[in-house]
């Protein structure tokens, strides 16, 4: 029996929905709106200790290789706010927010953080000698792709001949590959952050329609630098949220394989 006509079965089976929980679907749909992207903040500010733990929670966010390749910029400059308000199109909830925080994926920190790790590892008086010889083993080369990428491709030839991802599965064999490591450790430090901020009874609204080009401009950001999220922090406002929502019909989303 395949999934589709399991599904199907569950769909048309009277007991099975007899026992599902009555939800109203009124009530769930102001649930929702509540949790909308966009939404109005009051103008509460938020403790400076909340701030730093959800921060600090942030950080916590598990990494591949024990190595932060992400920034957060916390925005305190009138003008800058602005700025960044202006950098967030279609996001009128961001000129309400009582803080923003931009996160900012760097996998170009990835050399210079490695360095760190060896230099603190080796002022230790018995450091691990397999922790030592992971953060040694391939990272010098790991970036080097020569003129033309001709090392890149090198690279790419070899771990399909010899096979080598299964003697170094954990490192990177291209800055793509940082690049990938980076980005995902980045969402789940905003996750971190969002849920933190949440638990202490305030509101957070992440901006995806942004410039990534104004920001980075505006952050004196490098080209490798990714701009991840713009978080927007705050009390929200009970009354006010920004527009109506429209969304296509769940066929477009929901597939039965």
């Amino acid at each position: 029996m395949g999934i589709k006509s399991i599904l199907s079965d569950i769909r048309t089976d009277k007991k099975f929905i007899e026992s599902l929980p009555n939800i109203n679907s009124d009530e769930f749909d102001k649930v929702i709106l509540t949790r909308r992207s966009v939404r109005v903040f009051t103008n509460e500010d938020i403790p400076k200790d909340i701030i730093n733990n959800s921060l600090d929670n942030a950080l916590k966010a598990p990494t591949s290789s024990n190595l932060q390749t992400w920034e957060i910029y916390c925005v305190k400059s009138k003008e800058i706010k602005k700025k960044v308000v202006k950098a967030c199109l279609s996001q009128p909830a961001a000129a309400t927010a009582k803080e923003l925080f931009v996160f900012v994926s760097r996998p170009d920190y990835w050399k210079r953080n490695n360095q760190m790790m060896v230099e603190y590892l080796n002022s230790k008086k018995n450091p691990p000698k397999e922790v030592l010889k992971y953060y040694n083993k391939f990272t010098k080369i790991a970036y080097t792709q020569g003129f033309l990428n001709i090392f890149g491709l090198l690279k790419k030839i070899y771990i399909s001949i010899v096979g080598m991802y299964k003697v170094i599965p954990r490192e990177p064999t291209s800055f793509n590959d940082m690049k990938v490591w980076s980005q995902k450790t980045t969402a789940l430090a905003c996750q971190n952050f969002m849920l933190s901020m949440r638990a202490y009874g305030f509101d957070t609204c992440p901006m995806e329609g942004f410039d990534s080009y104004r920001l980075k401009k505006i952050l004196n950001l490098p080209r490798k630098a990714q701009i991840c999220m713009v978080i927007g922090a705050g009390r929200r406002d009970p009354k006010g949220v920004y527009g109506k929502q429209f969304r296509f019909d769940n066929s477009f989303f929901i597939k039965e394989i």
